[in-house]
């Protein structure tokens, strides 16, 4: 049985560990952030302490054996239950919240890694999970984002206003429009409407023309997007 300051030097590892991943979350202001990634290193972190040692007193050589990582691969499934709360399905088959779901599911091997005794492992995991979450963000969007597609979705009245009008304000800004996806909306009068620009159509033009879709009557909701049809966080 481990004694209490190895108990202490475990799970106060596991929060430290998991705050230092939860701090990259909440300062970008996502629904799981610094507490929720300490919680869930510290449960699994207490989850693989109990697998590993919370049986002895009924362990009975060649009778009674147990297998200490059993406890551990329900950590490992059942995470998936609180990531999936953090991943968002929005309009237009937008998603929001992997990237966020991802990282609580490594937190919570970081915890079963130091719950174990695998120090080394969960500190190097750690860093490598902030090194991805952090520093690789901006080199994602210098090497990809002349291959993303620019979307402008609007949620529009058709009775107050028309596809002519959108189309003006486009020629207005100048702005090449590769496609016109148009889906009836949940509402009898609403329509769905996704401009797909040119992936070179420069940001400094997108202002404009959302400021213009502003101005025309009958458009409810408007939303630019910048990604493959998915938004990692």
């Amino acid at each position: 049985m481990l004694s209490l300051e190895q108990l202490f030097v475990r799970l106060i590892l596991a929060a430290l560990l998991g705050s230092i991943v939860g701090l990259e979350r909440q300062r970008l202001d996502w629904a799981a952030g610094l507490r929720t990634h300490m919680l869930v290193c510290v449960g699994s972190a207490l989850a693989m302490i109990v697998s590993a040692h919370g049986f002895t007193d009924v362990l009975v050589p060649g009778k009674v054996v147990l297998d200490p990582s059993r406890i551990a691969a329900q950590v490992v499934s059942g995470i998936g239950f609180l990531g999936a709360g953090t991943i968002l399905f929005l309009r237009h088959e937008v998603i929001r919240g992997l990237t966020t779901a991802a990282g609580l599911w490594t937190v919570a091997c970081v915890g079963l890694a130091v719950g174990s005794g695998l120090y080394d492992a969960a500190v190097i995991a750690t860093v490598l999970a902030l090194i991805i979450l952090a520093l690789l963000k901006p080199l994602e969007k210098m090497l990809f984002s002349k291959s993303r597609k620019r979307t402008v979705s609007l949620v529009i009245n058709r009775q107050h206003t028309s596809l002519e009008l959108i189309e003006q304000a486009l020629n207005r800004e100048q702005i090449t429009l590769n496609q016109m996806i148009v889906q009836r909306g949940e509402q009898p009068d609403e329509d769905y409407v996704q401009l797909l620009l040119n992936s070179n159509t420069p940001k400094e033009k997108i202002t404009p023309l959302i400021n213009h879709l502003r101005d025309i009557a009958g458009i409810k909701e408007i939303n630019f997007l910048t990604d493959k049809g998915s938004r990692e966080g």
